[in-house]
């Protein structure tokens, strides 16, 4: 029976998703926090960057609400602390891997 535990991650999920799919294949750059149209030598390269590293945390909650479905740990918290250190490195590879896109005047 799906629950609250695997609804919410599954919503959440395809929100990330949408808004990965908007700047990556449509160019939404004002979806990106922190955008600068001053500072951005490669706007296609910082798109197409932040919007697939965006469908990977949208891929990982969906694992998380598979997880949460299937509930192979009894209600062990190891899958959101998998969780949580996987959205932490995807967080810091984005916000490490956008500075390649920025001028350095």
């Amino acid at each position: 029976m799906v629950t609250g535990s695997v609804v919410g991650p599954l919503a959440t999920a395809a929100f990330i998703a949408t808004l990965g799919i908007l700047i990556k294949y449509f160019g939404a750059v004002r979806l990106i926090a922190g955008y600068d149209p001053d500072r951005v030598d490669d706007e296609e390269g910082l798109t197409d960057f932040t919007g697939t590293n965006a469908l990977y945390v949208a891929a990982l909650v969906s694992l998380v609400a598979l997880v949460e479905y299937a509930e192979p740990f009894d209600g062990a918290d190891v899958i959101w602390i998998a969780f949580l250190v996987g959205v932490g490195l995807l967080t810091v590879r984005m916000i490490r891997g956008a500075r390649r896109f920025e001028t350095t005047e």
